[in-house]
């Protein structure tokens, strides 16, 4: 439509888009093919348009109006995403602004022009926030699927307490310190890993302050949050010993290949060591990113004996050999076939009780035994779909143990039950939880 803005008069066209023949027309209402388009313009072009003038039109009060509210609107929604615009240029990552208004359960927070949302669930838990109250918050994230952009707030995220400890320490604006992690029981407790480069700084009492005036004005900030500052380190089981206190680690034992960690504490510890239901092990756990797991000496002890008549077993069936040879390997170290396979032979050489022709016929066995297991593994999975084999997480060894019970296709995964995957496979419970999960996607698609 062409309007003069002086007079009022108006013209109406309607216009076709010009494809090409090949293409076809996707919007028979809006698109002309060429060759038809060439009938009536000779030296059209693809892209280029038809316009048929349209016999004028009279509109009402209700047009106008209808029109001018489109028009506002639409112009609203620019300055929106101009203001938003121009505040994530800035790169603030924290709003500070008062409750505008609440809309069900959530506060709409102003802060200068710009307008956000905290969201009930991203509120601290017990928090009572109501109009014109003051209030600070972490951005997540911009929310464009509303009607018009909007900032997504959060009071809960582990981001914001490490945006806030930013705001009250310089020494990490400087460079000088770093947070590596933080974890959150929202209003309760909270975790945050310092580290530091400088040997003249103390990470943890830089971060305290004086008589505790940092850690507290962020505690302050969190309704009372307490925070844990532990120092964190580039060696996993350091890092979680340190991560565990205030309780004191007696023993820890590291799996890198289930990335969890067997941590044993004295009786008057582990109470300690766990929190109440359970909360300093989980926060623990967030900070470190390992699956811990908290005994008690005599449970590690029970633990040890059981693994190591597991292992003995496994030596004397698949190697073929009596209890006293498999308690040697056992004492030695050994803990699987591939240990026994693959180790350097010089390692083998040095067990007083064994000679070169004992450490050869062991690998020959162990070699052996693995092979056969490989094909027994291959012949296991032939039935296995390939909807299940190219599934997220999913290898050849964990589809030949699932195909060990019955467990052939996507569908058959997802029916199962965490503890079921579990015991079928020895895989740990949250990677049998994302497992199941991914399997069950395509039933909500």
């Amino acid at each position: 439509m062409s309007v003069d803005r002086e007079s009022g008069d108006n013209e109406a066209f309607r216009r076709w888009q010009v494809v090409p023949d090949e293409a076809g027309l996707e919007f028979p209402d809006r698109q002309e093919l060429l060759s038809e388009a060439r009938e009536q313009i000779d030296d059209i072009e693809v892209d280029e348009y038809i316009e048929e003038q349209l016999d004028p039109a009279e509109y009402g009060r209700r047009f106008a109006q209808d029109t001018k509210q489109t028009i506002l609107q639409k112009i609203r929604d620019a300055e929106r995403e101009q203001i938003l615009s121009d505040f994530l240029a800035r790169g603030e990552s924290i709003v500070t602004g008062s409750v505008k208004r609440m809309d069900k359960g959530d506060a709409i927070v102003e802060a200068g022009r710009v307008e956000a949302r905290l969201k009930r669930d991203q509120m601290i838990p017990k928090e009572n926030l109501r109009v014109g109250d003051r209030v600070r918050a972490y951005v997540m994230r911009v929310d464009r699927e509303v009607r018009g952009p909007q900032l997504m707030l959060s009071r809960t995220a582990p981001d914001f307490i490490v945006k806030l400890f930013e705001l009250e320490v310089p020494e990490i604006e400087q460079g000088l310190l770093q947070i590596k992690a933080a974890a959150r029981d929202p209003g309760v407790r909270a975790k945050i890993a310092v580290f530091t480069t400088d040997r003249r700084i103390d990470p943890i009492g830089t971060c305290v302050g004086m008589r505790g005036s940092r850690v507290q004005a962020v505690r302050n900030e969190l309704g009372g949050e307490n925070v844990d500052i532990v120092l964190w380190s580039d060696d996993p089981a350091q890092f979680v010993i340190g991560a565990l206190a205030p309780a004191n680690v007696s023993s820890i034992m590291v799996d890198e290949e289930k990335h969890s960690m067997d941590v044993v504490v004295d009786e008057e510890n582990l109470a300690i060591a766990i929190g109440r239901a359970g909360q300093n092990v989980r926060l623990a756990s967030e900070l470190t990113g390992w699956q811990i797991n908290l005994m008690s000496a005599e449970e590690s002890a029970e633990k040890s004996v059981a693994e190591t008549a597991h292992v003995r077993q496994l030596f004397v069936e698949k190697l073929d050999v009596d209890e006293e040879v498999a308690d040697i390997l056992v004492q030695e170290g050994f803990a699987s076939l591939e240990e026994v396979a693959y180790v350097p032979i010089s390692e083998m050489l040095e067990i007083p009780s064994f000679d070169e022709e004992t450490v050869n016929e062991l690998r020959n066995r162990a070699r052996n035994a693995l092979l056969t297991e490989a094909i027994v593994n291959e012949e296991k999975i032939e039935k296995t779909t390939e909807d299940l084999l190219s599934l997220e997480g999913m290898d050849r060894d964990l589809a030949a143990k699932l195909a060990g019970g019955n467990v052939f296709t996507r569908d058959d995964l997802a029916e199962l039950a965490v503890d079921e995957l579990t015991d079928m496979t020895g895989v740990d419970d949250d990677r049998a939880k994302a497992l199941i999960m991914k399997a069950r996607e395509h039933w909500f698609a």
